[in-house]
């Protein structure tokens, strides 16, 4: 085996491209190298490097090659052709049952001679959102320019060139606190080396040693920082040598609200939030130097706290201006705001929601002075995008409508009439809130699909999926009682759409979404509490032996029907039932228990009573295992052979009350 290494060393990479750059780097080297089988690839990726470990075979494999071609009569340019695909000689082909078929003997071929021949043109050609050119690089383009290029294998340099630069074992170190040129064996030298040069290259070793430093800065003073994966992650890919360091805000900004400081904190600056240990936001803020300051970073805070003020002040600035007007005094210029061309301004999407929401909260039971609310609330829900402060910072759009708004009712609606934004996200609670955000996001599912703009493949503009899953999560979690159909009115494509994505979610939860489509099958109910509930019930009952029994025997039922059914041109469901021809004990025990449980069974599940359903669903499995042990459904007699089948009918028919049980997927075992 050999030792494999590459390190691409360019000016700064933006963080947000850093891993996919990585990945990139590993499809070209295991497509590339396929043949060497490479193995235990290790990656690294940082603000002026991108690497890749591995280990090789020292050689590839000889093999033989056989390849049929064209017809042995075909036009000549398509022998033509195909020697230059196959880069052969017209000597080497032979004719066989009319075709021309190459064979070629392929010699091993050493790793370095393999190396040298495919990866400089596919490096070259590695894919960046964005890339340059830059004075000297001719025709070649990189994210930035491309200084520096390490290629060891067994340590020992495979010379290549890409772009501009040759390979060679040389690295750099910390842009400040290193000068000198590293020069390295492998991987192992690489970071050890880099170390001791203030760069930590391994991107889970410095994201592990921010991480720890603000915990160790933040418990001096009693701190909690506010968690942000997302932050820390493009932090990480914005200094090599990371030092935490703490600075202070001043008092005069702290009555702003906490997501205008907390997003003008990280947004422009990429510094950390903090709370003290009450959970109220704190008069400071952390962040990362990528400098090991002489002073302790003295100087360093002074410099981003200036830079913060300035920020802030500007914030504060927006904060007392958008205040002199009322949200309801901005509604008239909603009516200058496209919301989209075939569908009119946000001032006429804003009345839209108003009465959505107004009817939706009636609908919930709300009172008449509640769905007043909801439906005010609607209505200004869109006014703060007029507003400065969203102009400076749009993502806090509706969350400073709610500061902005005179009632606090109003106000909490509009400040979580987006959420849940994502599945991390808190959906809104109480009648107003949840009636708001449910009809935003109807209202944008409703124009948007009118208008065509329906998500294709993984493309999704307006973020309809976002908002089909928010409806859902908003209605289950609050257990809200509320018919989909009714919320969707006559937009049936709108609702299937919201019930695919229901499908979706519970695909990727890992929850049995084939229990779902079963209990949608059996019932067109589009109360989505009363239908998860109805998912859990059956879930719960195949989790036991009589579930999975049970569900063994509907699907030997339905299947002998299906096949009886379609012989005889006959649909046994309804059909005519005489129980003077059951003769055997068997039979007629089923046909006891069908009559005990099918009138209960239907009135449970009416009820959600789905303890009792269940109950009453399992008292069927001993009874029809018993038929099929003792009975023969096929008898030689047509009138008992049809009795027989209108009673699997009836079992079928009792049990597809429940659930279309031929939608469930078997799991385990079935005895």
């Amino acid at each position: 085996m050999a030792t494999f290494f590459l390190e691409l060393f360019s000016e700064e990479i933006p963080a947000r491209m850093q891993a996919g750059a990585a990945a990139a780097l590993a499809k070209i080297v295991t497509t590339q190298l396929a043949s060497l089988n490479p193995a235990g690839i290790r990656l690294f990726y940082g603000p002026r490097r991108i690497a890749i470990a591995a280990t090789l075979n020292d050689h590839t494999t000889a093999d033989a090659l056989e390849l049929r071609g064209p017809r042995s009569n075909a036009p000549e340019a398509a022998i033509e052709g195909f020697l230059r695909k196959t880069q052969a000689a017209r000597a080497e082909l032979v004719e066989e049952n009319g075709f021309f078929v190459l064979r070629r003997n392929i010699q091993a071929q050493p790793a370095r001679l393999l190396i040298e021949k495919t990866l400089p043109v596919a490096l070259a050609a590695l894919p960046w959102p964005k890339s340059m050119r830059w004075g000297g690089s001719g025709n070649f383009a990189w994210v930035r320019p491309l200084r520096r290029i390490i290629l060891l294998l067994n340590g020992e340099i495979v010379p290549i060139i890409v772009g501009p630069v040759t390979s060679s074992n040389l690295t750099e170190g910390h842009r400040f606190h290193a000068s000198e040129l590293i020069e390295v064996s492998g991987v192992d030298d690489w970071l050890d080396q880099l170390r001791e040069a203030h760069v930590l290259a391994d991107q889970s070793e410095r994201r592990a040693a921010i991480l720890a430093g603000l915990q160790h800065a933040l418990a001096a003073r009693a701190l909690v920082l506010v968690d942000d994966p997302g932050l820390l992650d493009e932090v990480t890919g914005l200094v090599e040598w990371p030092a935490v360091l703490i600075g202070a805000i001043d008092a005069a900004f702290m009555d702003l609200p906490p997501e205008v400081r907390e997003l003008s904190m990280k947004v422009n600056q990429r510094y950390f939030a903090l709370r003290d240990a009450s959970g109220a936001p704190a008069p400071f803020f952390a962040f990362v130097s990528n400098i090991e300051a002489d002073d302790g970073g003295a100087a360093i805070i002074a410099g981003n706290e200036r830079v913060l003020r300035a920020r802030l002040s500007d914030a504060k600035h927006f904060w007392t201006l958008d205040r002199k007007s009322s949200l309801e005094s901005r509604l008239p210029a909603l009516d200058q705001i496209v919301f989209h061309a075939k569908i009119g301004s946000q001032g006429e999407r804003a009345k839209r929601i108003a009465a959505l929401a107004e009817s939706i909260a009636l609908s919930l039971g709300a009172k008449p002075a509640q769905a007043a609310f909801a439906a005010r609330a609607g209505l200004l829900c869109k006014a703060d995008l007029t507003t400065g402060m969203v102009g400076e910072f749009p993502e806090l759009q509706g969350i400073i409508g709610g500061y902005y708004a005179d009632d606090a009712t109003i106000g909490a609606a509009i400040r979580t009439h987006y959420q849940p934004k994502g599945p991390s996200d808190e959906v809104p609670r109480g009648f107003v809130p949840c009636s708001v955000a449910l009809a935003d996001k109807c209202d944008s599912l409703f124009t948007l699909f009118a208008a065509g703009e329906q998500p294709t493949g993984s493309g999704d503009p307006f973020a309809l999926r976002r908002a089909a899953l928010g409806i859902i999560r908003i209605i289950i979690e609050n257990r809200l009682r509320l018919s989909l159909t009714d919320l969707c009115g006559g937009h049936d494509d709108v609702r299937h759409f919201i019930l695919e994505r229901l499908r979706v979610k519970l695909r990727s939860d890992g929850d049995r979404f084939d229990i779902l489509e079963a209990v949608l099958g059996a019932s067109a109910d589009s109360d989505l509490v009363r239908l998860m509930n109805r998912v859990a019930a059956v879930t719960a009952f195949l989790a036991t032996d009589d579930g999975r029994n049970l569900l063994a025997a509907f699907k030997r039922a339905a299947n002998i029907l299906r096949l009886e059914e379609a012989k005889d041109k006959q649909i046994y469901q309804g059909s005519a039932f005489d129980a003077s021809l059951l003769h055997e004990p068997a039979e007629r025990a089923l046909d006891t228990a069908l009559n005990a449980a099918a009138a209960a069974l239907k009135t449970a599940w009416d009820a959600e009573d789905y303890a009792a359903a269940m109950h009453n669903l399992a008292q069927l499995r001993a009874p029809i295992d018993r038929f099929f042990d003792a009975i023969t459904v096929n008898a030689a007699e047509p009138d008992i052979r049809r009795n027989r089948l209108a009673l699997l009918a009836r079992f079928r028919q009792a049990v597809a009350l429940i659930a279309d049980f031929s939608k469930i997927e078997s799991q385990g075992s079935e005895s």
